[in-house]
């Protein structure tokens, strides 16, 4: 399959390297080109994984994002939540009718990008589409043998995905499935996948509580050190209204509560991720408290909108806006107006059946 991947954080690496990995034609596209450095010459792409190390060459490393999409099947854009509307102008000249764009995840990134292409004058007939977690546990590493490198600790086996429009569901879902084989499920739509997103439920209780050491420490491991009973309970109070909200919405279960990450295998990771995740000693590292993306996009864009769009429904959030209101203060921003809130997609002003229309078609109803 020919897959574009957009972005330049760990997650686009992985992808790359992934796909390539797996016999797929990739062409890796990020904003800051000069940045890929030895990649843009022709380099190999490292690989680590439970399997040992893997050098991969890459069919395109290029500078024109028209250039990366054209013909592909797959668009993978795995970047944080604040780069989708820059990206969504960039992409829209160029997207052609039948190519779908896959958030891992997206926080509701799959509607708004959407919206924002067709603004920018996109005609075309894509299907956006987004899941609960990025695919890969995984981190850039320093560079071995003069080559960029890459560690996957795992993959995931369950991503819940949705697509906008709806409608395009079917089709969406078996070209990402052919990228991720055996481990997509269909949720109702895009909304609810966004309500899937772990981010927001798993990071806000790790930075704000752990906003001490995160300060004090030249690096802190939140998965760690960082991970005790009472941030537990909180991440459970946290998901608990996610997963009101879910319901309260109309979407089935399974919710995909974040205890099974912990407790369980059946999660989006599966068999013993956080272990894994440890044990990798990759996410011992420096944390800035107020630019790190766990505030920037988890709490920004995620959180905000889970908040938001809870009390559109009429559900206390108490659990939620209070660590929404001490990240804004921690990062002296109000996330209510700044971040992605439920107002600001366009869509408060709809009611549910409106709301439900616009999601399977696409349209206004």
């Amino acid at each position: 399959m020919n897959i574009a991947v957009l972005g330049g954080g760990n997650g686009s690496y992985a992808a790359a390297a992934d796909f390539t990995l797996a016999g797929h034609e990739v062409r890796f596209w990020r904003r800051d080109f000069a940045r890929f450095g030895s990649l843009a010459e022709k380099a190999p792409l490292r690989l680590l994984d439970h399997n040992g190390r893997h050098d991969l060459q890459l069919a395109g490393v290029v500078a024109d994002i028209g250039d990366a999409v054209r013909g592909a099947d797959l668009i993978l854009f795995p970047a944080p939540a604040f780069a989708q509307a820059d990206v969504a102008e960039q992409l829209a000249p160029h997207l052609q009718d039948g190519q779908v764009v896959f958030l891992p995840p997206g926080s509701f990134g799959s509607y708004i990008m959407a919206d924002l292409c067709r603004q920018h004058g996109c005609r075309a007939d894509v299907a956006f589409a987004e899941t609960g977690t990025l695919p890969w546990l995984t981190r850039r590493r320093p560079d071995e043998d003069g080559l960029q490198t890459v560690a996957i600790t795992t993959r995931a086996s369950r991503l819940p995905s949705g697509v906008h429009p709806a409608r395009h569901t079917d089709r969406a879902l078996a070209v990402i499935s052919a990228a991720f084989p055996g481990a997509i499920e269909p949720v109702e739509d895009a909304l609810s996948a966004a309500l899937m997103n772990a981010g927001p439920i798993i990071h806000p209780p790790l930075i704000i509580m752990n906003a001490g050491p995160i300060a004090h420490f030249d690096k802190w491991d939140i998965h760690n050190e960082g991970t005790q009973p009472s941030i537990r309970a909180v991440h459970d109070a946290l998901d608990g209204e996610r997963m009101a909200l879910r319901t309260a919405l109309g979407y089935a279960a399974p919710h995909f509560p974040l205890s099974d990450h912990y407790n369980t295998s059946d999660w989006m990771y599966g068999n013993l991720a956080h272990d894994k995740l440890v044990d990798s000693g990759d996410w011992h590292e420096k944390l800035d408290l107020k630019d790190h993306r766990y505030m920037s996009e988890d709490i920004a864009y995620g959180l905000c909108l889970l908040v938001t769009l809870g009390e559109w429904m009429g559900l206390e959030m108490p659990v939620s806006a209070g660590l929404l209101s001490l990240g804004g203060v921690a990062a002296g921003t109000d996330f209510r107006k700044t971040g992605r809130s439920w107002s600001s997609t366009g869509l408060a002003g709809l009611d549910m059946a409106a709301l439900k229309t616009r999601l399977e078609t696409g349209a206004a109803a």
